[in-house]
């Protein structure tokens, strides 16, 4: 497997647990994006950087 395949699968993982969420529980997913709308852009973009920095930690202990 090569790495463009490796890139295509983890973007289908990821649109797979995108939308588990609102597909099993649409009430919910609209609530809490509302709530994630309120929010000020600094804490939406403190939570960005926690996921990038979680996903390349992850990314890092699997690869070693």
């Amino acid at each position: 497997m090569d790495a463009g395949d490796v890139f295509w699968l983890a973007l289908a993982l990821v649109l797979i647990i995108e939308g588990l969420f609102p597909f099993l529980s649409p009430a919910r997913w609209k609530k809490m994006f509302l709530q994630i709308v309120q929010l000020q852009d600094g804490q939406i973009r403190f939570f960005g950087l926690c996921s990038v920095l979680g996903g390349l930690l992850l990314i890092w202990l699997l690869s070693s």
